[in-house]
């Protein structure tokens, strides 16, 4: 991998990182790029996961009170997020490639779909958490994100959303911390057990972290309403080019 190569890559980590934060589709951005430079496929998507920690990392540095502030149950949600990563991650290591390409892109669409609908089913269920059905979620969630990832942001921001009071702006926060983690327990599994391009990796990490540390200025910036169409819209969008692809 040439010097250009990883420039390259450390640019698109940066992007991944402020577009994955504000709106749950970084690998929209890394994936892509991972590709372009010559990783196949399985390389290319366990790369990514241990690139994407970054996001996490950075978007945490900026908001870790905002994290601490929800309360015990933050401490319920990593850990099922925790387990979904470690699931999802072991998935991908022993099936068939293939194995979930065919329901991926109606389980975005149906995050995305929840997303325009949010106001709705909130009124629907009177304004009141649900706090069970939010666990469970976490963690299959977290299974889809440790497997391949692309758009679980936008389906962890659903959830928080829907199954809970949080605002719009926690939930953005929550949304990465939350993905953050399911990231970085698939990603020691992949670094044990998976073919994990090491340079790429820390070229991608470098900008990723720098990205996912702008976002949350970035996101006080844009009106809640905006931000949640336009994340499901995007939703929809990469529900589309998946697939197509």
């Amino acid at each position: 991998m040439t010097v250009l190569d990883l420039a390259l890559l450390v640019v698109a980590g940066f992007f991944a990182g402020v577009v994955g934060f504000v709106t749950g589709l970084a690998s929209i951005v890394s994936y892509p790029a991972l590709l372009a430079v010559g990783l196949p496929p399985v390389a290319a998507n366990v790369t990514n996961t241990v690139a994407m920690v970054g996001v996490g990392v950075g978007a945490l540095t900026n908001s870790a009170r905002e994290v601490v502030d929800t309360g015990p149950r933050v401490w319920w949600w990593t850990l099922y997020a925790a387990l979904g990563g470690a699931v999802g991650a072991a998935v991908l290591l022993v099936a068939p490639p293939d194995s979930f390409e065919a329901i991926v892109p109606g389980f975005v669409a149906l995050a995305a779909l929840a997303l325009l609908l949010q106001p709705r089913i909130r009124t629907l269920a009177g304004g009141r958490d649900l706090p069970r059905v939010f666990s469970v979620a976490v963690f299959v969630v977290a299974v889809y994100g440790g497997y391949f990832g692309a758009g679980a942001g936008v389906v962890f921001y659903a959830l928080v959303l829907i199954c809970t009071s949080e605002q719009i702006w926690r939930a953005s926060i929550l949304k990465s911390y939350l993905l953050g983690v399911a990231n970085l327990v698939a990603a020691i599994g992949f670094a044990v057990f998976g073919p994990v391009h090491w340079g790429a990796a820390a070229a991608m990490a470098v900008g990723a972290f720098a990205g996912g540390y702008c976002g949350p200025p970035l996101v006080r910036r844009i009106p809640p309403n905006l931000l949640r169409v336009g994340v499901a819209l995007a939703g929809f969008g990469l529900a589309v080019w998946l697939a197509l692809r």
